[in-house]
């Protein structure tokens, strides 16, 4: 059988990869796994293509005999909540995320608020290429597609409502909001001036060329967003990707903070503000071993989980006993609101930390453990990615290792990781230590074992 899904979602290159054609017979896969009569909620991010893939989706639902409700524009948290609370039985968001603009994809949300997990994803995929399409009768085919405007309005009063209001207003805080040309702008500066904020937005009209930027809210693309932060001495910025479920923050010096930074810094305020909540934190292998330097001492423990945030927010829903869930790309889950990324939210609780706070925000980061990150990739097939995980696992044989996602070695000076990439032809690697020295070394390491294997047959 075929397959679809990846990480997180349909994605491919607009008209190319992901065609009508394509949009259209999973539209109709999707109606036929939910079942005639099921309400589904339909959205889309600024993308080129966007409309297109809608209406071709929302064609195969129709087909299927599912009732459709348009939600227009809109981020993927907002449609999450919304299918949540509002009585939905599921949800289909047109975007794709982070990737470059050529892209475009198709999410599929259960009645959870979550997308569907991996199990249901294969019964979707079965559907698709078995073509085992449910046809409604002419009849069940009278019903019009009904807009539904109101999820943005009630997505951001559900952020909002769930922090300190008047904490926050006192401090009349100052931020850039970067939403990279995209949804988060709908929300993200809505969500701050009713929190008291004044906003200064970059990057925040819409238009599905991302000129300001690419959608991923990585360093290297926020440059210009860090100058703002620091021109207008502003107390941080907030950079969202290009549906706003990630938020990147860049502290009052213009750093770019990683989202396992930033989530640790929550964790810990939220776990000493709420002792009755749970001592639990739920990441993937991907973040950063600070987590437990930090954590660990308040009786917080730490699970790690393989990368992918549908998997974490599916154990959360499972286990029940979350604090928080998180991802180092800026995906943060915060379970009093929904157990899925929300940059939204997450940047409404980062206002909240630092108005209860006497500190500047750089301060706060500065007091985590300091490592020297390296991030990197090499091109190779997913056999040979795993032959170098295995190859790793033996060279640190001496060392704590995590083995769910590829390997991550942890010492106490330094952690590694390394996994073939879920999506591309690709070993990933990060790494991080206490010395710029260190952190090279172990890159060299890896590198010599992966270019062993490559020369191997």
């Amino acid at each position: 059988m075929g397959k679809l899904f990846g990480t997180d979602g349909v994605r491919g290159i607009i008209n190319e990869e992901l065609t009508p054609e394509l949009a259209l017979r999973l539209g109709m896969a999707i109606g036929t796994y939910f079942g005639e009569g099921s309400k589904i909620l339909i959205g889309r991010d600024i993308r080129a293509g966007g409309e297109m893939i809608k209406a071709a989706v929302i064609a195969g639902l129709l087909s299927s005999g599912v009732k459709v409700y348009d939600a227009g524009l809109t981020p993927t948290p907002a449609l999450q909540y919304v299918v949540k609370t509002m009585d939905f039985d599921g949800g289909v968001m047109i975007t794709a995320s982070h990737n470059p603009s050529k892209y475009n994809g198709i999410k599929v949300i259960s009645s959870y608020g979550i997308e569907v997990p991996r199990e249901d994803e294969r019964k979707i995929e079965e559907i698709f290429f078995e073509q085992r399409f449910r046809r409604a009768h002419w009849t069940a085919l009278i019903h019009d597609v009904k807009p539904y405007p109101y999820v943005n309005d009630i997505y951001v009063k559900a952020v909002v409502d769930k922090v300190d209001k008047e904490l926050i207003r006192k401090k009349e805080f100052r931020i850039v909001i970067d939403p990279a040309n995209s949804v988060g702008a709908l929300t993200s500066p809505r969500i701050a001036k009713e929190l008291g904020v004044k906003v200064y937005t970059v990057n925040g009209h819409l238009d599905p060329t991302f000129p300001g930027r690419e959608p991923e809210p990585i360093p290297e693309h926020l440059t210009e967003t860090s100058k703002a932060v620091l021109s207008i001495n502003a107390d941080f910025g907030v950079a969202h990707d290009g549906d706003a479920d990630r938020a990147i923050f860049i502290d009052d010096k213009g750093r770019v903070q990683w989202g396992d930074r930033t989530a640790t810094l929550l964790a810990k305020y939220l776990a000493i503000k709420h002792p009755e909540f749970p001592k639990k934190v739920y990441t993937a292998v991907s973040s950063s071993t600070v987590i437990e330097d930090v954590l660990k001492p308040l009786g917080i423990e730490v699970v790690w989980l393989k990368v992918g945030s549908v998997d974490i927010s599916w154990t959360m829903e499972r286990n029940k006993d979350a604090l928080c869930g998180f991802e180092e790309n800026g995906g943060f889950m915060y379970p009093p609101h929904q157990l899925v990324r929300d940059g939204g939210m997450t940047l409404a609780l980062m206002l909240e930390l630092l108005a209860s706070e006497n500190k500047k925000l750089s301060e706060l980061y500065d007091e985590l453990p300091q490592y020297h990150l390296i991030k990197t990739k090499i091109p190779m097939s997913r056999d040979k990615a795993l032959k170098v995980v295995e190859r790793v696992k033996e060279h640190f044989k001496g060392y704590r290792q995590i083995t769910i996602d590829g390997v991550k070695v942890i010492s106490n000076d330094f952690w590694v990781l390394v996994r073939p990439s879920g999506t591309e032809p690709l070993l990933r690697i990060m790494l991080e230590a206490k010395t710029e020295e260190k952190a090279k070394e172990l890159l060299e390491i890896v590198k010599n074992i992966a270019e062993e294997v490559l020369k191997s047959s």
